[in-house]
């Protein structure tokens, strides 16, 4: 396994990964490809995480849209890792190397998530949840 630093660009191989998550009805793939597209510098980390040279999962890391009290943070946004890579700890590889690549200039870090399985991913991360904000997790160094 290997974890893999993007500058702000999709790898040649992505696509696969992206109608996969089409597939099982996640639009952030989609949504991931339009942001880098656009040119914006919108991620400060982008990784994806391979295995034997393929692309199995992919993660970014931004700047929080709306941090609450004005101290900053950072948002863990766009994982995913291929339906078929999956339990065998990609998903907590790619997290805990961008949760390292954020708590090295904040000390907070959110998640916001839809679904109880994308909950408990980041619950077992470490995050724990929160109210009355933009996100619904969080984690503090």
């Amino acid at each position: 396994m290997q974890v893999v630093r993007l500058e702000n660009r999709l790898p040649e191989d992505f696509e696969p990964l992206r109608a996969a998550a089409a597939a099982e009805g996640w639009r952030h793939m989609d949504r991931l490809a339009a942001e880098v597209a656009a040119g914006a510098p919108v991620f400060r980390a982008l990784f994806a995480v391979r295995e034997g040279g393929a692309l199995l999962g992919i993660g970014g890391l931004t700047d929080e849209p709306l941090p609450d009290d004005g101290a900053p943070a950072l948002r863990l946004r766009r994982l995913y890792v291929h339906p078929d890579a999956r339990r065998r700890g990609l998903g907590r590889t790619l997290a805990t190397a961008l949760a390292q690549e954020g708590l090295d200039s904040v000390r907070r870090l959110t998640v916001h998530t839809e679904d109880e399985r994308a909950h408990a991913f980041w619950r077992a991360q470490g995050f724990e949840p929160v109210a009355d904000r933009a996100w619904n997790l969080e984690f503090r160094g």
